[in-house]
């Protein structure tokens, strides 16, 4: 009698252990595990996602809460009110392979106060804002960094100088690199928002949520 044989007698079904076929794939750091064939073929890329949500209590919670149990990358995530009362756009900056983009999509979409889910094209109108705090030893130089980047001198004083920079993500790194050099000591930086170019809607919203 094989040993499938014996374990269906005794009331266990299914192949032995030595018989079972084995998943393949490299397990990521939460320990799941990763399609091959997907992590193959598809490299990962930045992008920009814009929802329009209902204010509902609790749906930035529920929107980061959907991220966080996916293990989609967020590099940032923005939330602020539209011109329509009773509404809020959701930018966030994710980075992740083409299927992983798909899916952050679709699971918005399934969630009630989410009216609209898109993908902005590769160059939105898209800005942040940076506010620096920097050593105030060289206040001169200091003054002449911010006004090349035409930032704003928000508070100064003997010890330290507190600068804010508004721009694309370019911008913004270049002015971070260029306060390097007098010592920066804390920095605080908004994430993207970002509307489509031209007379492109960002969000395709029918006359009953607006």
């Amino acid at each position: 009698m094989s040993r499938n044989q014996d374990l269906h007698r005794n009331g266990l079904e299914g192949p032995a252990p030595e018989e079972r076929t084995r998943p393949v794939g490299r397990r990521n750091k939460q320990g799941i595990r990763v399609d091959p064939d997907v992590e193959a073929e598809h490299e990962p890329r930045r992008t920009i996602i814009s929802a329009y949500v209902k204010d509902e209590p609790g749906v930035l919670a529920r929107v980061s809460g959907l991220f966080h149990r996916r293990q989609f990358n967020i590099e940032s995530l923005t939330v602020g009110p539209t011109q329509n009362e009773g509404y809020s756009r959701i930018t966030l900056v994710i980075e992740e392979p083409d299927p992983g983009i798909d899916q952050a999509k679709k699971q918005l979409n399934k969630l009630l106060p989410v009216v609209h889910v898109r993908e902005l094209d590769a160059e939105p109108v898209a800005r942040e804002l940076v506010i620096l705090k920097v050593n105030g030893d060289e206040p001169d130089k200091v003054q002449a960094i911010t006004e090349m980047y035409g930032g704003e001198t928000l508070d100064a004083g003997p010890r330290t100088i507190t600068v804010q920079i508004t721009g694309d993500e370019g911008k913004i790194d270049d002015a971070i690199d260029a306060y390097e050099q007098f010592g920066i000591r804390e920095i605080a930086r908004t994430g993207q928002a970002a509307l489509a170019r031209g007379e492109e809607e960002t969000a395709r919203v029918d006359e009953t949520h607006t």
